[in-house]
């Protein structure tokens, strides 16, 4: 389905914003969380942690970016508040002084929720027939699923 004929049928575009908004706040919390446990994290893990937490939250802040165009290109409005990102995502932020372990454990729990989420609004946008929403829903699935693999490696004793 082109931009145009999307934009005339209201009904698919906003089933399919609200799926790419929910993406959004999903990736938005999981960001921030990233990057607090990229901050607080200590052990003896300390440095493939550290850094694998920030490749997380740089991949996930420039994706940021990408779903809300994604969004914009469709005809829909992007809310940028933290709050509304809060209030519309599945997981939760960062909360209490986890330790590294739990930490990893929470991170791969989310990423493949946001995998989960990203490949239903992918279906979605392929019954739709808009293919373009469906390959990026699908790209960034794998992104999500390697970002859970690589952190469920680190619990493997």
């Amino acid at each position: 389905m082109s931009l145009a004929a999307l934009s005339e049928d209201t009904s698919t575009q906003t089933d399919l914003a609200e799926g790419l908004r929910k993406v959004l706040a999903d990736v938005v919390v999981e960001t921030a969380k990233a990057q607090t446990y990229h901050w607080n994290v200590t052990g003896m893990a300390f440095g493939p942690l550290h850094a694998l937490f920030q490749e997380i939250y740089e991949d996930h802040f420039a994706a940021q970016d990408e779903l809300a165009e994604r969004i914009k290109m469709i005809g829909a409005h992007v809310n940028g508040a933290l709050a509304a990102s809060l209030a519309a995502s599945s997981l939760s932020e960062c909360d209490g002084k986890p330790n590294a372990h739990e930490m990893v454990r929470r991170l791969a729990d989310d990423q493949e929720r946001i995998s989960a989420t990203l490949l239903d609004v992918a279906h979605h946008a392929e019954q739709a027939g808009d293919m373009v929403t469906n390959d990026l829903m699908i790209t960034r699935a794998s992104v999500h699923d390697k970002f859970a693999w690589l952190l469920r490696s680190h619990l493997d004793d």
